[in-house]
């Protein structure tokens, strides 16, 4: 039975509906033939979504047309074709927030949220990550016609100690990079990107420490005495909002606006992150 893979958000949004639908000769400029879309091609097997949660809105709609009616309609056609597919779908994107703010069909969510399965973060899967950056690393040399290279115990361990915010795709980049500009046949830590030397080995409370203090020193702030709040007018209310505006702001630039880590560095759920970020208009900081 076939399988049929389709990233969503590596195809540009005028040419994904053409890629999933099909068109027909003539649907637009250089349209020369009839063409199937990949929900044909899967015809009694099933199609991968992934990135489905970068997909517009538009489109969306379409999906869920070929989900609960198993009939899809190519670009520039006027006839329905049936097709019998199973989809699964992945995202990095947390779709029940995606929902509530409007940029993800609640009605296609339920419909393919049947089974759920979530996937820790790299950052939480420390042996994965040592697999996965031999396979890139052997991969690559390969590829490059280059012999294979391994990893020192010392490296291996800063690699697993690393947050990876960017999760296995920053990790795939960072091995072809070391693919590339590594000299020797042997990974060292010093071949390492500095941001991996430095805060690989950094424990949570020593992070959260080094946050606290940057929100302090970055705004000129000093932590206040109970006369210095009443010398300045200042409620416990207001300094408290104050102080929480400069953390979240600090834990947001420390993750470089990854609000998965940035909620995970505070201690606090990821929806718990996005109400603060959405009543202070943080947001899209």
């Amino acid at each position: 039975k076939p399988f049929v893979p389709i990233n969503c958000g590596a195809i540009p949004r005028e040419l994904l509906e053409s890629e999933l639908f099909g068109h027909e000769k003539g649907a637009f400029t250089h349209a020369i033939r009839s063409r199937p879309g990949r929900f044909e091609l899967a015809d009694g097997g099933t199609i991968f979504l992934d990135e489905i949660g970068e997909m517009d809105l538009s489109l969306q709609v379409k999906i869920l047309r070929a989900l609960q009616e198993k009939e899809i309609e190519r670009v520039g056609g006027t006839q329905t074709k049936k097709v019998d597919v199973r989809v699964v779908a992945a995202t990095n994107r947390d779709l029940e927030i995606e929902v509530a703010e409007g940029r993800f069909r609640e009605d296609l969510f339920y419909r393919l949220n049947v089974i759920p399965m979530q996937l820790p973060p790299l950052r939480e899967r420390g042996e994965d990550v040592l697999v996965l950056a031999e396979y890139f690393l052997r991969s690559f040399c390969f590829e490059k016609d280059r012999p294979n290279m391994k990893v020192s115990p010392k490296a291996r361990a800063m690699l697993v100690a690393y947050s990876w915010p960017g999760n296995v795709r920053e990790l795939e980049n960072f091995m072809e990079r070391l693919s590339i500009l590594c000299e020797g046949q042997t990974v060292e830590p010093e071949d390492l990107p500095e941001k991996i030397q430095r805060n690989a080995g950094m424990p949570e409370q020593e992070k959260v420490q080094q946050i606290i203090v940057n929100a302090g020193v970055s705004a000129g702030f000093a932590w206040p005495e109970l006369k210095d709040l009443r010398d300045k007018g200042l409620g416990l209310k207001e300094f408290l909002d104050e102080t929480e505006e400069r953390l979240l702001t600090e834990a947001l630039k420390e993750s470089g606006g990854v609000k998965n880590q940035a909620a995970e560095i505070l201690g606090i759920k990821r929806t718990t992150l996005i109400e603060k970020l959405k009543k202070r208009n943080l947001l899209d900081s």
